[in-house]
């Protein structure tokens, strides 16, 4: 009796909260927050998608499609010198100017590309290399504020929610490309992205201010407060917990790019089946494939974000989440082994990347809950983006060396079997050190316990 009365006498859910309990374990007063970072999410990844839109077009008609097969290599150098400059600069001002100042930047950047683009300059390959840097950066640093902006009791309970504004928006982006291009071109996209970058601003000031003035919702301390001048490779290198979420990140990439490259070979030799030495069918017959995958597996990411991340966290947490995808990447591979076939193989990619871009993603964002501020902003901003990237190079690297020796379908499915092995190994490593940060975090004195239906 006591009980009910103290649920009556508590905070009522808005709107917005009610909506959202259907999706995650959103409380009384979290709503306008979640809903305004999932805004900003989708609206990041819309603009990701309309500028990836643009970027095809001009790689292949300026000449440089060659450039695709070294685009991580030559970005992973230039993020060399790209993150220790924004680690100095996070140094330097508080965390609303880091964001508004390097979205600012892609801003200047992208109507510098419109001014060069429409006067007839070839700009194909660095729009391409720059396209690749964009879109890791900007979602580094939007997850690196969310993670300031919250502890890790509420972020694992929001950040299913939040994430499903940037699984909409990959699908919204997509479609709009398509639309809008057939009636402009490719300049003016870039426009539209950098008119959406704009607002994206104005909502992180928004959310930021909010947070300020709001520390029962928010972890809002030291958002005024400039980081600390300490280096990412130091933070890396001290930190045994940081350096096993890289490893992660870069054996990701490995296996999942492998698995891209079996789907591109087998997708290639069917369309050489049907189309035979015919250019024009060939290409066509890859492109309407490639088309419906995309959908295909965007829409299960948007299913697995919206009905089954929140809930994986709540009952398996954080820790749990972590072998969510290598389990199923070690399912995939070793059903290739005995049906190596497109069919098949399309499915497996289908799954594997769908979760890919819900389960995964969320869960590495929510594995820096539990960090100092520089991590969240410089580590992170490392691991997303360079990391990342030479996950690319090292699987172009094996790809190299399969080749030379000639490795088939099974051949490569046996390498990212062993390769996904060793991915479960670190997933039980970082669980241990997560486990480990989980005991000393204090526990929070507002009411954060699981509220009973």
């Amino acid at each position: 009796m006591s009980a009910a009365k103290a649920t009556d006498s508590g905070p009522k859910k808005g709107a917005a909260e009610k909506v959202l309990s259907l999706l995650a374990d959103v409380r009384a007063g979290e709503g306008v927050g979640v809903l305004l970072l999932a805004l900003n999410s989708f609206l990041l990844l819309m603009s990701y998608y309309l500028l990836k839109t643009v970027r095809e077009p001009l790689i292949l008609t300026q000449g440089g499609a060659e450039v695709k097969a070294y685009s991580a290599a030559l970005q992973a150098l230039l993020l060399l010198g790209i993150v220790p400059a924004y680690g100095a600069l996070a140094s330097r001002v508080s965390r609303i100017r880091l964001i508004t100042w390097v979205t600012l930047i892609f801003v200047v950047n992208l109507l510098l590309f419109y001014a060069f683009g429409v006067a007839g300059v070839r700009e194909g390959v660095v729009f391409f290399l720059w396209v690749g840097i964009f879109n890791v950066f900007v979602v580094a640093l939007f997850w690196s504020f969310a993670n300031d902006l919250y502890s890790e009791s509420h972020g694992k309970r929001l950040f299913p929610a939040i994430a499903i504004g940037g699984s909409l928006g990959s699908l919204v982006g997509a479609q709009a490309a398509a639309m809008i291009m057939r009636v402009t071109g490719p300049y003016p996209l870039m426009l539209i992205a950098a008119g959406v970058l704009v607002v994206c601003i104005l909502i992180s000031r928004v959310i930021h201010y909010r947070a300020a003035s709001d520390a029962a919702h928010f972890s809002a301390g030291h958002a005024a407060a400039p980081l600390a001048r300490t280096g990412t490779l130091e933070l890396l290198l001290r930190d045994r917990y940081l350096l096993l979420i890289a490893l992660l990140v870069l054996l990701l990439n490995v296996v999942n790019n492998s698995g891209e490259f079996l789907l591109g070979k087998l997708v290639t030799a069917d369309a050489i089946r049907v189309a035979g030495s015919n250019i024009g069918l060939q290409e066509k017959i890859i492109g309407e494939f490639y088309g419906h995958y995309e959908v295909w597996y965007n829409s299960v990411a948007l299913g697995l974000q919206m009905f089954a991340v929140s809930r994986i966290f709540r009952y398996a947490g954080v820790r749990g989440a972590l072998f969510v995808l290598p389990a199923l990447a070690m399912g995939s591979y070793s059903f290739l082994l005995l049906l190596p076939v497109l069919p098949v193989i399309r499915w497996l990619k289908i799954l594997e990347n769908g979760a890919d871009y819900s389960v995964q993603n969320t869960t590495v964002h929510a594995l820096f809950l539990p960090t100092s501020r520089e991590a969240k902003y410089k580590a992170k901003a490392a691991i997303d983006t360079f990391f990342k990237r030479a996950g690319d190079v090292i699987e172009a690297g094996v790809v190299k060396v399969g080749s030379l020796f000639e490795l088939g379908i099974q051949g490569f499915a046996v390498i990212n079997l062993v390769l996904t092995l060793v991915w479960f190994a670190v997933a039980f490593a970082i669980a241990r050190a997560h486990r480990r940060r989980a005991e000393k975090e204090p526990q929070p004195k507002t009411a954060d316990a699981p509220v009973l239906a």
